[in-house]
């Protein structure tokens, strides 16, 4: 490997991102005291990731000078700036380079052959596309007035910026992309397709009250293969590739039983009840945010066989990695979900950490 100083190195060992219990060695590895790097674990626009032999380094997410983000290496010890990891990382963040904080050398995030696997330009790009939509949204606040949407929800400016953002960097994958915000685009049979919210939860966004965020997913026979949701209020992000699982921040989650259900509002002319496999009830506004809490554990499950249904934009992003997480999600007569190319329909359904308690809870809410 050819390190940050052009000299030629080994190869380093891989990174992976650290988590709570690897605290005291990262610590010790960079000459920090543990209360400095705590935030770094938690923070989704901070990262540290850690290697088998001591390797660290601390990386924090920022706008340069020009309106782009990039990875920025606060400190490290034995990880050269062009590790792989460390570019994959800035990847994720939808960073177009990883710069180093004290000598402001960079090395520009490489963009992926058109070769690749569909699902790996997807999930690049969707990050990218992520942070675009961030910048679209924070300068369209405020900007012009709502207006009512044809389901009914609102819309305003940061609606159409959004759209706008994402789909101009998606439409380099070369598959049909769909969106809240546009008429459906005809899909072939057999051909993969993108669908994408640009903005979930606009009622939250308009209150300030979060979470509001991006949506997309890659569908291909009806099942949702790769997807990623940014919460825009916070900065978290879930991602998801069926083949290598899902995970929040870099760190791979998985589903997990528990008592909490989230829904996205009470039925029309109704109250929220505590179904009966469930001690309490969530409402966060934000479905994709709502199925990406079943996910990683968060909540045990999420319904809405009781309401009028959601549309394909709205869940698909969050289905993607639920499913890779290992969920579960049945529509309102037992049968898995099957997403169909349009943004019109509505679908019904439960979403669960595992395919019984999704059918235990579609028994006590249908």
């Amino acid at each position: 490997m050819v390190s940050d100083t052009g000299d030629v190195t080994s190869a380093t060992p891989a990174l992976r991102t650290a988590t709570r219990p690897d605290l005291g060695a990262v610590a010790d590895a960079l000459g920090l005291p543990a209360p400095a790097l705590a935030p770094a674990i938690v923070e989704p626009d901070a990262r540290v990731l850690i290697g088998s032999e001591g390797q660290v380094v601390l990386l924090r997410r920022r706008w340069a000078h020009d309106a782009t983000a990039e990875a920025v290496v606060v400190r490290r010890t034995g990880v050269p700036l062009d590790h792989p990891d460390v570019l994959a990382a800035a990847a994720d963040w939808g960073c177009d380079r990883v710069r180093h904080l004290a000598n402001d050398r960079c090395v520009a995030v490489p963009a992926l052959p058109e070769s690749a696997p569909l699902a790996v330009r997807f999930a690049h790009l969707a990050a990218l596309a992520a942070t675009r939509v961030e910048t679209a949204v924070a300068l369209a606040r405020d900007v012009g007035g709502t207006r009512t949407k044809d389901d009914g929800s609102p819309g305003v400016a940061a609606d159409d910026a959004a759209h706008a953002a994402a789909v101009e960097v998606l439409a380099a994958l070369g598959v049909p992309v769909l969106s809240e915000e546009s008429a459906d685009r005809q899909v072939p049979d057999g051909m993969p397709w993108i669908v994408i919210d640009p903005l979930d939860g606009t009622r939250n966004y308009l209150a300030g009250l979060p979470p509001w965020a991006f949506s997309a997913a890659l569908v291909h026979h009806g099942r949702p293969v790769a997807g990623l949701v940014c919460d825009l209020s916070s900065g978290r992000r879930w991602s998801a590739d069926e083949g290598r699982g899902a995970a929040r921040d870099g760190v791979p989650v998985r589903t997990r039983a528990g008592s909490t259900v989230v829904v996205p509002s009470a039925p029309n002319g109704g109250s929220v009840g505590v179904p009966g496999a469930a001690r309490r009830v969530r409402i966060t506004g934000c479905t994709a945010v709502d199925l990406c809490l079943v996910a990683d554990g968060a909540a045990a499950a999420w319904h809405d066989v009781d309401r009028t249904g959601t549309h394909v934009h709205d869940v698909a992003g969050g289905l993607a990695v639920l499913l890779a997480a290992g969920g579960a999600a049945l529509t309102a007569d037992g049968a898995p979900v099957v997403l169909e190319p349009d943004t019109g329909a509505r679908i019904r359904f439960v979403a669960a950490a595992d395919e019984a308690l999704a059918r235990t809870l579609l028994d006590a809410v249908a």
